[in-house]
């Protein structure tokens, strides 16, 4: 009952615990590779616009799980994020879109024309 309560106050107990152990596993990472996923998240953080915390932390882990593979491979951080890092991120975010606060505020949007021009109640 009180863990409910707090967690209408701060969100998911439960997805803290995951963003902590996500910030946990990234710190493991080789120099490069984590100075990379910290920059690709600080992006995320001003260009994605997650505001559902499920989305957030499945979109980290997965950024997080392509990372690790490519440090246990080898795989240069050029070579993982191509020559233009901005669009790859970009790209990446795009498999996420359904915890973007602006496709809620398009479907407001959406809803009020259709409500203003009669197409819907």
């Amino acid at each position: 009952m009180a863990a409910e309560w707090i967690e209408k106050v701060t969100g998911s107990l439960e997805q803290k615990k995951q963003y902590r152990q996500h910030r946990a596993r990234v710190q493991g990472f080789p120099a490069g590779y984590r100075t990379a996923v910290e920059a690709i998240e600080r992006y995320l953080t001003y260009f994605g616009g997650i505001s559902k915390g499920d989305t957030l932390v499945r979109m980290l882990d997965d950024l997080a799980d392509l990372f690790e593979q490519g440090a246990a491979d080898g795989t240069p951080v050029r070579a993982i994020v191509g020559d233009d890092p901005v669009e790859f991120i970009e790209t990446f975010l795009q498999n996420y879109s359904e915890g973007q606060w602006i496709n809620k505020e398009r479907q407001r949007l959406i809803k009020a024309i259709d409500r203003v021009a009669g197409d819907r109640a």
